[in-house]
């Protein structure tokens, strides 16, 4: 499920075309039905699932060229890199992300509805 959604795939059915255009998706997935935005505020968690990911990259990214670089870190083409990485990133990440976080939604739901299920049969016993 969580693959799919590094794909930028429905995470139910895995069907592609979910998005119209780069950051405009689709309501629903057009295979499965699957409605993306169950309220408003949804997309609160792609936001964060956005920063992790860009945030992420800076991070892999700074620490593998300081580390490369010590003790003359060249500051200027550090931040020519860096800079750019953290405008175009976002940007970039925006679908993956969106998918990402309609997949580990759905995973936690899955979950949720495995525990409810379990504890409706342990209450019958």
């Amino acid at each position: 499920m969580l693959l799919r959604g590094a794909t930028r795939r429905c995470p139910r059915c895995g069907s592609g075309h979910l998005f119209r255009h780069w950051v405009s998706m689709v309501p629903d997935c057009p295979r499965c039905g699957l409605h993306f935005e169950r309220e408003a505020g949804y997309w609160a968690g792609a936001l964060a699932v956005n920063l992790i990911l860009v945030g992420g990259v800076f991070a892999i990214t700074f620490v593998v060229v300081l580390a490369l670089t010590i003790p003359n870190i060249p500051v200027v083409p550090l931040l020519a890199i860096l800079v750019p990485l953290m405008v175009i990133g976002p940007i970039f990440a925006y679908p993956f992300s969106k998918t990402m976080w309609v997949a580990i939604d759905r995973a936690f739901l899955q979950r949720l509805d495995a525990n409810e299920a379990q504890d409706e049969q342990l209450r019958r016993y």
